[in-house]
């Protein structure tokens, strides 16, 4: 994959008209322009890129050029000190079907939301802090675990923890930047982290989510400490919430 860059002060028409120079092939001679999806995706999420520019976080914008069917539309990478946001949307139906899904008038705060979750991750990495426990948590391991699974859980409940967190961020953006829809998106996520739960999974952060229903919970002068505030409470019991 290829990054392009564009500086904060760019305006969004000239990113999503521009043809981004994504390399094809050894030479990195061929170039395509940005889909629609890319464009509606780039448009959606823009603001959080301006934010983390202004606030000069080393954020870079990915797409990748290749087909990535079943991948992520939306991703976080981290490469030599550098947040890389990653598109991967060519050949892939979840990236146009997941804009669909989503109520037209929420659209642009839900990409918001979904961007502002990567950044989350972003933060942490940048502060070193990637699955370290939060200031008073203890790891909680089911007493028969074997060492094996043992590690495997742990290596679970990490991933688990830094995706509840960047859930928390977005969430704090939204509560920031669009505190009318808060409650409709706060539900909209609530819906997602319950589509086809597996408990105690990476991606089961309910316990967390439900913890802000209310969105005055996350009210403070920067997303990244109202988030950690919410997060840095009890964590959920062993195989369960």
């Amino acid at each position: 994959m290829r990054t392009f860059i564009t500086s904060a002060g760019q305006a969004l028409g000239r990113l999503v008209a521009m043809v981004a120079c994504l390399g094809i092939g050894a030479s990195g001679a061929a170039a395509s322009e940005l889909t629609p999806t890319e464009q509606r995706w780039l448009t959606g999420l823009w603001p959080v890129v301006l934010f983390a520019w202004q606030a000069q976080l080393p954020l870079d914008i990915v797409v990748q050029p290749q087909p990535t069917p079943g991948a992520a539309p939306l991703a976080l990478g981290f490469v030599a000190g550098r947040c890389k946001l990653v598109l991967s949307m060519r050949g892939n139906a979840q990236a146009q079907q997941t804009l669909d899904d989503i109520e037209p008038e929420l659209l642009d705060a839900t990409l918001e939301l979904m961007a502002a979750h990567e950044l989350g991750h972003c933060r942490r990495y940048l502060e070193g802090a990637w699955f370290v426990l939060p200031a008073g948590f203890a790891a909680q391991v089911p007493p028969a675990l074997d060492a094996h699974s043992r590690a495997e859980y742990l290596a679970m409940q990490a991933a688990q923890r830094e995706e509840a967190y960047g859930d928390l961020v977005g969430l704090a953006w939204t509560w920031q930047r669009h505190p009318a829809l808060y409650g409709r998106l706060q539900r909209w996520l609530v819906a997602e982290r319950s589509r086809d739960l597996i408990p105690g999974s990476h991606h089961d952060t309910l316990h967390w989510v439900q913890r802000a229903t209310h969105g005055q919970v996350l009210a403070g002068a920067s997303i990244f400490s109202a988030a950690a505030a919410v997060w840095a409470g009890a964590p959920p019991a062993p195989g369960g919430r």
